[in-house]
């Protein structure tokens, strides 16, 4: 016999028709409800229902006709699903062409892989289920009113006829609510106020206001769909097939069928198929539609790409190395989809304020409608008409999506530029901080040494100086040889022949070169040696202060120069700088480096630092910050993984350790530093939205709530408050999708 625990699996579904907050807690809350069912997790912009089932006690069935009782389509979320999912009572819709590869060489079918979303469905919004119910609510009305004309005393029948057929599939909803224990929905106001309104006479205003609901329904239906489409179009950034390279023979395969090694063939103008290596070809590379990248640039042997990337000059080879559930675009999609789960805050709050909310606006309509005529003898009809017209205003559907609306803008915006958020409880921290940190190496700096000066001690030239040290350095893999090859390439200097080369341990390189010896060392080593005199040393000891790391070049007892090399700062670093400086941000350095590199650094880009310090010195130091305020850590290495986990916002440069990526709550894919500010505004841009949004939807039901008790305004402008608010909410979030954080202040 199986226990809970060996009979639990999770499951994933895509659940369509979900377009404000109160349709997620309809789902949640009726699903949750279920015996075996826990950690249900809803995200109405992606589409899905997430939760742990135990099979001994809940079917998969029973799951998927709980959901589809409330109103909503529900499928599988598998990434090769093939049988489409509709609405109930509507035509299914098959993919389009475009979706579904052919038969490939090898004759194997190609699966449709889209990164774990439903197949496609219609966009036209008659042939969905919402809009197939405004046209026959909008035919119903047009007949009534046909008839009051032709045949004025059957008017009234006619609207009872119209508006009891129009809002019959709303009651079966509402119905279906309930029966899960969720009597406070919309579709449960909306029946009441329309059934109610029938008994005191008012069946035209009953008959209007059930259309009017339908055509809410649909503009919020609309209006949810754009804000999908942002996040949506990332799964179309890869290619559906690759060409697959095999001993020579080129195949065309499904992207998502390469596996790591394989090597694929990239034409001018395709998109790559995969996260790899350049194996052969040089070419320019588009980036933005991945990191936004505008400018594109020169990859060769050797250098990573991106999938999704467009290839625009030659022919590329490229490596896999990643699979297709691995790599870049697919890790920007899940973040987006996992978002939702690590919800901020605000929304954490409105979610338990909208508990409470919607009973109590059903108590406030009871005792607008009898207190009025039991205690002051007022007229029931007219009282009636108000409860109910509060009813409707009441709905908090405007105000449960205010937030969730404006993330997921704000985290479809920011994926589009390479900036990358784990959900809205990041974006709300990273608009409330008030410190960044940065390490050095790799993140402020380009984490490579560049050699800066070339000091000849002799009668040696600059280029000779190179040559010799080229030479001993050849056969080296330090950071520092590496800018010594660098520098010789190019300047087109060929290094010698170097011979029995042998590392000095702490101190350099020693080699034969030209039948002589030759030291590339410290200037201590050189200096205690014999390589330099006093003068010389001091010289090395003025490009250190610089920040610069020197090395001496020396024969046995005859100096021949000193190189000097540096990690130089990123070219955008002072700007992004700057940037933070205006946002009113305190910028500091923690760094590992000694204190005369930091300090050469810091004083260039005019930042505070801390130098000398190991991981731990890195995650007590912005404790102690975290206690003045908000700190956001960026970082790109494994030594840099506790800084990025105890600041508030942790971010990790896109060339950074997986280690880094992984423990960081945000990542910049095109190692800006300017990115960082810009994530700052996105994030600040987006809490206003939110602020604006919960104003918009409090306010507008607030003036409408006393309009209404006052008689000023009735059902058809109630409903309107309602859904109005709810279409204006979620357009004022889509602003977000056209917002440029990088527009500097």
């Amino acid at each position: 016999m199986q226990t809970e625990t060996e009979s639990a699996i999770a499951c994933d579904w895509t659940v369509t028709g979900m377009d404000c907050g109160a349709c997620g807690t309809k789902v949640r809350s009726a699903v949750a409800r279920l015996p075996g069912v826990s950690g249900v997790e809803v995200g109405i912009m992606t589409e899905r229902l997430r939760l742990t089932l135990d099979e001994s006690l809940t079917a998969r069935d029973t799951v998927e006709k709980t959901v589809r009782s409330l109103g909503y389509g529900i499928g599988p979320r598998a990434a090769n699903a093939k049988k489409d999912f509709v609405m109930p009572g509507e035509v299914p819709m098959h993919p389009a062409k475009d979706d579904i590869p052919g038969k490939i060489a090898t004759g194997v079918a190609g699966t449709v892989v889209d990164h774990g979303r439903a197949t496609p469905r219609s966009n036209f919004w008659y042939q969905t289920r919402k809009g197939r119910l405004v046209i026959l609510t909008g035919l119903l009305l047009a007949a009534a009113w046909s008839v009051e004309l032709i045949v004025p005393r059957a008017g009234l029948w006619a609207f009872v006829a119209a508006c009891l057929i129009g809002v019959a599939p709303v009651a079966r909803r509402a119905g279906a609510a309930v029966r899960v224990g969720q009597p406070f929905t919309i579709e449960a106001l909306m029946t009441l106020a329309a059934v109610g309104a029938l008994f005191i006479g008012a069946a035209e205003e009953a008959a209007l206001v059930v259309f009017l609901f339908a055509v809410g329904e649909v503009l919020e239906g609309v209006a949810a769909s754009k804000a999908r489409d942002g996040i949506q179009a990332l799964a179309d950034l890869v290619p559906k097939t690759a060409l697959l390279e095999t001993n020579g023979i080129i195949r065309e395969v499904p992207a998502a069928s390469l596996a790591v090694g394989q090597r694929v063939l990239v034409r001018p103008g395709d998109r790559i198929p995969a996260d790899g290596k350049i194996f052969d070809g040089i070419s320019g590379i588009d980036e933005s539609p991945v990191t936004g990248e505008s400018i594109p640039v020169t990859r060769g042997p050797g250098d990573g790409v991106f999938a999704g990337a467009i290839n625009t000059e030659a022919v590329l080879r490229i490596t896999v190395t990643k699979m297709a559930e691995d790599n870049t675009i697919s890790r920007i999609i899940r973040l987006v989809e996992e978002a939702e789960e690590a919800r901020a805050p605000t929304e954490r709050f409105i979610d338990r304020f909208s508990r409470w909310y919607m009973p109590a606006v059903v108590t406030v309509a009871a005792l607008v409608i009898v207190v009025p005529p039991l205690a002051f003898a007022q007229s029931w009809d007219t009282w009636i008409y108000r409860g109910l017209a509060l009813l409707l205003i009441g709905c908090p559907c405007a105000l449960v999506i205010s937030v969730p609306a404006s993330i997921a803008s704000a985290m479809s915006t920011g994926a589009r530029r390479g900036l990358l958020m784990k959900g809205g409880a990041v974006i709300e921290a990273a608009a409330q901080i008030s410190h960044v940190a940065f390490d050095k190496t790799g993140t402020l700096t380009h984490g490579r040494p560049v050699v800066t000066d070339v000091v000849t001690l002799g009668a040696t030239t600059s280029d000779e100086l190179l040559a010799i040290a080229a030479s001993v350095e050849s056969g080296s893999s330090h950071p520092l040889a590496k800018a010594i090859l660098t520098k010789a390439e190019e300047a087109k200097i060929t290094p010698l022949v170097a011979e029995d080369a042998r590392a000095i341990p702490g101190s350099g390189v020693v080699a034969t070169v030209d039948h002589a010896k030759v030291w590339v060392t410290s200037p201590r080593y050189a200096a205690d040696n014999g390589g330099i005199v006093a003068k010389h040393l001091e010289e090395a000891a003025r490009l250190e202060k610089e920040g610069k790391t020197a090395v001496a070049v020396f024969l046995e007892n005859q100096p021949l120069g000193l190189i000097a090399m540096r990690d130089e700062p990123r070219a955008d670093a002072a700007e992004a700088v700057r940037q933070l400086l205006v946002l009113g941000l305190t910028p500091v350095i923690l760094t590992g480096d000694n204190p005369r590199t930091a300090a050469a650094i810091a004083g260039n880009l005019g930042m505070a630092f801390e130098a000398n310090m190991m991981p731990e010195d890195k995650f007590a130091a912005i404790r102690t910050m975290s206690a003045q305020g908000g700190v956001m850590m960026i970082g790109d290495g494994i030594n840099d993984a506790p800084a990025l986990k105890q600041a508030s916002v942790g971010v990790a440069m896109g060339s950074g350790t997986d280690v880094a990526l992984e423990t960081a709550d945000a990542a910049i894919l095109r190692d800006r530093v300017t990115d960082i500010p810009a994530t700052i505004r996105l994030s600040r841009a987006a809490m206003a939205n939110i602020r604006q949004n919960v104003t918009l939807a409090l306010g507008l039901k607030a003036v409408f709530l006393v309009t209404t008790v006052f008689g000023l305004t009735g059902l058809w402008i109630a409903i309107l408050a309602d859904t109005g608010a709810t279409v204006l909410v979620t357009l004022n979030a889509l602003r977000l999708l056209r917002f440029d954080p990088e527009r500097a202040q």
